[in-house]
C-alpha cells in the first residue's frame, strides 16, 4: 500500500505560477511511477505528467508543455509540480498517482486548483 497527500493548490491569477506537492509514505516511493492528472469540473479526469521510477524520462500533456515540470525528491518521498504561466483552463483537481510494477494504481485525495483574476 502507498498513502499519497498533495498539497499546494490555491487560488492563482492567470500567468501566475503554484507547486503542488504529493507526499508518498508506506511502500518504497523510489519502485514506484509518478503522476499527476486533474479533473476539472464536468469534465473526466485527464493525465497532466509522468515522471518514471529513477527520474530519467518525464511525459507531459501536450496541454501542459512548456509550461508545467514534474519532478521527484527519492530521500523526501514527494512528487512536485511545478505550474508556471497558469491559465484559467488549467482550472481543476490536481491528483497526484503512483503506479506499482504490478499495475495497481494508488491515489491521493486531490487538491484544488482555481486560475482566476
Amino acid at each position: 500500500q502507498v498513502q499519497l497527500v498533495e498539497s499546494g493548490g490555491g487560488l492563482v491569477q492567470p500567468g501566475g505560477s503554484l507547486r503542488l506537492s504529493c507526499a508518498a509514505s508506506g511502500r518504497t516511493f523510489s519502485n514506484y511511477a509518478m503522476a499527476w492528472f486533474r479533473q476539472a469540473p464536468g469534465k473526466e479526469r485527464e493525465f497532466v505528467a509522468r515522471v518514471s521510477w529513477n527520474a530519467v524520462s518525464t511525459y507531459y500533456a501536450d496541454s501542459v508543455k512548456g509550461r508545467f515540470t514534474i519532478s521527484r525528491d527519492t530521500a523526501q518521498n514527494t512528487l512536485y509540480l511545478q505550474m508556471n504561466s497558469l491559465k484559467p483552463e488549467d482550472t481543476a483537481v490536481y491528483y497526484c498517482n503512483a503506479l506499482s510494477s504490478e499495475g495497481i494504481n494508488y491515489w491521493g485525495q486531490g487538491t484544488r486548483v482555481t486560475v482566476s483574476s
